[in-house]
């Protein structure tokens, strides 16, 4: 029916516009005066006003402070009402679940650790997702009903068609055919569900090296090798999401892998995985080979060739060099991207040096030439990018004012 609510072109609607692209500036720039969000939007200092008003009676802005330093009478600041929506992430890994909360403005109030050692998990998963959720929310002050919606990241990938975990063998209790249904059931709020690799990439293109990128390959290497697809300024999931699984990758140089979802192993992965980096340091003789978990081991040595250069230093980087390079042809070959992000502390840790070697034999190995980059969000970055997935659409929900 014309002139009713969400009918483009209404003055409902249009008001809902110039309010959201208000929120959005004040996201973006911090407290604003009313002059200066008419000026970004283009509203008259009337329409600005009864803007502002709008939102502060909503509950979406507050006053805050005053401008201080310039001629004349100080103007009102006003800011984005952090309060005014809750959103929270999980990183899922076989050793643990950190979980965080986000207010709508994308400041972590509040995070918690649950440990999940072992091959068989002590508690049911769903029992583990509460718990950690818990933690955070108490840690934030908040209840279980103030978080709009929960972003989960895990290894591998839901199937969209069956909704049964895939690629990830190695994370036990995720595979219980009911679990999805269980965990809704358990919560209050929409969860949604997405691989770990695909949500640094969200953090990057977010917050970090890919900011302004519609196309990019994110290569993200800790525990183990994986990627995420940027097309057009959307994630590619696949058909059963498993889009960016490189780490079953068939690849010269290393031995062919049959049956490799059995296995949890392949080409790729062999050649250029964390647990790649300790065995060709012993190959070349390099002393001094730190002991623990193959992923720190491996960030240790690569940080160490990176700072010291020796003979043999130059010669493991260079040969991990061509290794990452090697898959990445393949990849760059059929998607050719604009940009390459390297993430995950096996790549970030060689630093520029890594990051040029890998350029150069990208440049030998395939046509396309997208421009190389090591990734910025180093903290959690899964976590930051299950905040912003959760956040973007919690933001969506609380900012419609066209309701």
């Amino acid at each position: 029916m014309a002139g009713s609510a969400g009918t483009p072109g209404t003055p409902r609607v249009l008001r809902a516009m110039n309010d959201r692209a208000a929120l959005d500036l004040l996201l973006e720039h911090g407290p604003l005066s009313r002059t200066r969000i008419g000026k970004l939007t283009g509203l008259s200092k009337p329409t600005a006003s009864q803007l502002l008003a709008r939102l502060e009676a909503a509950g979406l802005v507050l006053a805050t402070g005053t401008t201080e330093g310039r001629p004349g009478p100080n103007a009102q600041l006003y800011e984005v009402n952090p309060a005014a929506g809750y959103a929270a992430g999980l990183d899922v890994t076989p050793e643990r679940i950190l979980a965080a909360v986000a207010d709508v403005t994308g400041r972590t109030v509040g995070s918690y650790e649950l440990p999940t050692p072992g091959r068989r998990p002590a508690q049911p998963v769903v029992r583990q997702v509460t718990d950690a959720l818990d933690g955070a929310v108490k840690a934030a002050g908040l209840a279980r009903d103030d978080v709009h919606r929960l972003v989960i990241g895990t290894p591998g990938a839901f199937d969209p068609n069956t909704g049964r975990l895939r690629y990830a063998s190695h994370l036990p209790g995720w595979h219980t055919p009911a679990l999805l249904d269980e965990i809704a059931a358990a919560l209050p709020m929409p969860v949604e569900y997405e691989n770990d690799v695909n949500l640094v990439a969200v953090a990057e293109q977010r917050l970090g090296a890919a900011r302004g990128h519609e196309d990019f390959v994110l290569l993200w290497n800790e525990g183990g090798l994986g990627a995420a697809l940027v097309l057009g300024g959307r994630l590619h999931r696949g058909w059963t999401g498993g889009a960016g699984e490189v780490g079953f990758l068939p690849v010269p140089g290393a031995p062919l892998v049959r049956q490799v979802t059995k296995a949890n192993s392949g080409g790729y992965q062999e050649l250029a995985g964390s647990q790649a980096v300790p065995h060709l340091a012993r190959q070349l003789g390099i002393e001094r080979i730190p002991s623990g978990p193959y992923a720190e081991v491996a960030a240790a040595l690569l940080e160490r060739a990176a700072a010291e250069d020796t003979v043999l230093n130059r010669k493991l980087l260079e040969t991990y060099a061509t290794r990452l390079a090697t898959g990445l042809a393949s990849l760059v070959s059929v998607l050719d991207p604009e940009l390459v992000v390297l993430s995950g502390a096996s790549l970030t840790s060689g630093g520029e040096l890594l990051r040029s070697l890998v350029q150069d034999e990208l440049e030998e190995l395939a046509a396309a030439r997208p421009r190389l980059v090591v990734g910025d969000v180093r903290d959690h970055p899964v976590l930051r990018g299950a905040l912003e997935s959760a956040l973007a659409a919690t933001r969506d929900e609380v900012f419609d004012t066209s309701r």
